[in-house]
């Protein structure tokens, strides 16, 4: 008997493939997610293509132009909100830039309690609080100050990693279908291409499905900053709203980003910034543990309770990350689960490989399906 036997050379060669694609994949995990956030980007933006692909006056039923015009068209309306809005943001980002030190520096004394105080007609005793709550405080908000430096710093890489996504989505858009039927082809065997293509078929729904929960989602987030912020008075309340709408895709980061700035603006404008601080707060939880639970698993066909297990689970492992593709993990995996549970009985039922050909009929309607 030869050492080693073929069957233990055959295992240990598999299980060092299989590390070595993990090595691999977590060496580039970056850039696959760019990859994966490019995808998403696709499914977003393919409902407006293919209107236009159906409804052009110059390139109908023409894929690539009409991603192009597309594009035009976007860019065409970022200039115009940028060239409406900038002047004010720009006036209240510089104001912003002079008050935050300004800001900081009265946190840390605690002055801030006296400018509470004469605004809002608190006690004495609510301002000796306040005094107290900041002194015992004090070592912790004056680290706040770097941390903001940081987290600009790191938010300004993650913006320049991000750019690469509407590129790369390019070619999902115009070649989507011709790459996917790429890798089932060199991937699987002809005898497994109609299953694996029936579940890329449903793999396709679903995406689409959990892209509009998030695009409802962010349609809430739009209407509720922008109604408070107009029932509060704050400027520019439409185009801070549009914002915190947008950056509702991003987990965490994104109502973070869109909490300061809105804060930090009532601030400046010495409004009622404290009420739209505890009106976030509450909309927050509102949208973490009821709206988006409800609104994933209808559109996903996911339990609520499974859906909020996913996105802790997820930012745990993963953290921001895990968060944002945790609930579609989730349905990919219901999805595959699914397509292996119904072709067992199919193998027992047909074990030999003749058996394809009367399955088919099945599989196409499954596709269909």
């Amino acid at each position: 008997m030869a050492f080693p036997e073929r069957r233990t050379a055959d295992v240990l060669l598999t299980m060092l493939f299989f590390l070595g694609v993990c090595a691999a994949v977590y060496s580039a995990r970056r850039i696959i997610l760019i990859f994966v956030f490019a995808i998403f980007f696709a499914y977003l933006i393919n409902p407006l293509v293919k209107f236009l692909q159906q409804h052009s006056l110059f390139f109908r039923n023409l894929r690539g132009p009409v991603v192009v015009e597309v594009y035009v068209a976007f860019v065409i309306l970022i200039a115009l909100v940028v060239y409406t809005f900038a002047p004010g943001l720009a006036r209240n980002t510089v104001k912003l830039v002079d008050e935050v030190p300004v800001l900081m520096n009265s946190l840390a004394t605690g002055d801030i309690a006296t400018d509470l105080r004469v605004k809002y007609g608190w006690s004495e005793e609510q301002e000796f609080r306040l005094r107290a709550f900041l002194a015992r405080h004090r070592d912790d908000i004056q680290r706040v100050a770097p941390a903001i430096d940081r987290y600009f710093s790191s938010a300004a890489q993650v913006l320049s990693w991000f750019l690469l996504i509407p590129i790369l989505a390019i070619f999902f858009l115009r070649d989507g279908d011709h790459i996917a039927d790429l890798f089932i082809h060199v991937l699987f065997p002809a005898d497994r291409r109609p299953r694996i293509r029936a579940v890329a078929n449903e793999l396709h729904i679903m995406l689409t499905e959990f892209i509009r929960a998030q695009v409802l989602l962010c349609g809430l987030s739009f209407l509720f900053y922008s109604v408070a912020m107009l029932a509060l008075r704050f400027p520019h309340a439409i185009a801070l709203g549009f914002l915190g709408g947008l950056l509702e895709f991003i987990p965490v980061v994104g109502w973070l980003s869109t909490f300061a700035v809105i804060v930090s603006v009532g601030f400046v404008n010495h409004l009622h910034w404290i009420w739209m601080a505890a009106l976030l707060g509450i909309w927050r939880g509102v949208q973490d543990y009821y709206a988006s639970p409800r609104i994933m698993g209808r559109q996903l066909k996911i339990h609520p309770l499974a859906a909020i297990f996913a996105v802790l689970v997820g930012a745990e492992i993963g953290g921001i990350v895990g968060i944002y593709l945790s609930v579609p993990l989730m349905a990919s995996m219901r999805v595959i689960w699914r397509a292996c549970t119904e072709e067992r009985p199919e193998r027992q039922h047909h074990p030999h490989s003749g058996a394809t050909a009367n399955t088919q009929p099945d599989l196409a309607e499954t596709a269909i399906t």
